[in-house]
Parts: structure tokens; sequence; C-alpha cells
């Protein structure tokens, strides 16, 4: 079942390289709503937990070096189907390999400071939405 929600983050690079407000731009010219949005810094153990999933992959440390390095940007984002539409918005995990227009291909400048993080599922979505919003910050 798709829902209408998804997660993203700005990260560390993209913050760092002043891109927020252009990235936030882009996302609301996409016909994003933002429902949940905050400026926060992930500790090693909140990188850690939030990136589990590639816990035994050996680019696991460098990663969670990457996104402790500053701070990033959460959001929760609205709009239909929306885990696809933004994945879509976001492009290829490679920069060199995205399509013009997308955020990825304007703002990332590796495949590691790839500008932007984006659900892969609509279970993703919620679980990691939960991760950096309570309840009451969701709206």
């Amino acid at each position: 079942m798709t829902t209408n929600r998804t997660f993203t983050m700005i990260k560390p690079d993209a913050v760092e390289n002043g891109h927020i407000g252009g990235i936030l731009n882009m996302i609301s010219e996409a016909g994003f709503k933002i429902v949940s949005l905050k400026l926060t810094q992930l500790t090693i153990s909140d990188a850690q937990a939030f990136y589990a999933v590639h816990a035994a992959r050996p680019f696991f440390g460098e990663l969670v070096e990457f996104m402790t390095r500053g701070p990033i940007v959460a959001a929760i984002l609205e709009k239909d189907n929306a885990v696809d539409a933004f994945r879509t918005l976001i492009g290829a995990t490679n920069p060199a390999d995205a399509a013009d227009g997308t955020i990825r291909k304007r703002y990332a400048a590796s495949i590691g400071e790839n500008a932007v993080h984006g659900s892969d599922s609509d279970e993703n979505a919620a679980i990691e939405s939960a991760f950096h919003f309570s309840g009451r910050e969701q709206f």
C-alpha cells in the first residue's frame, strides 16, 4: 500500500554548502507539503542506529562519520505516492547518473556526499519519521 508521506534528510554536505533553501525550494516546487521540519545533529549512536542496516558493509564507519560531522535537516513530506515521487525528485545515488533537474544532479558532489536521503519504502518512511520526530512534532 502506498502512502502520502515520506522522510528526507538534507545531509551535512548540503547543509555545509548552504543548500538548505535551494533543496527545500525544489521540494516545494515539486508539490510536496512539508509537514515536519527541524535542524538537528546526529550523535554517533543515532547515526549507527539509523544506518544499522548497513552495519556489516565496509563503508559503515565512513557513513557514520560523515552523517555526524555537522547538522542535518530532517523533514516529513506529504504528497500522493510520496516515496516514489520523492525518489524520482532526488535522483540516482551517484550524481553523475542522476537525471537533470534532480536534487542530486544539482547539489550532490559524489556518491558518498549525495546531499539528501530519501526513504526507499512506505514502511521505512514511517520508521525513519518516527526516529527523528516525536508524535507531537508530526503534523
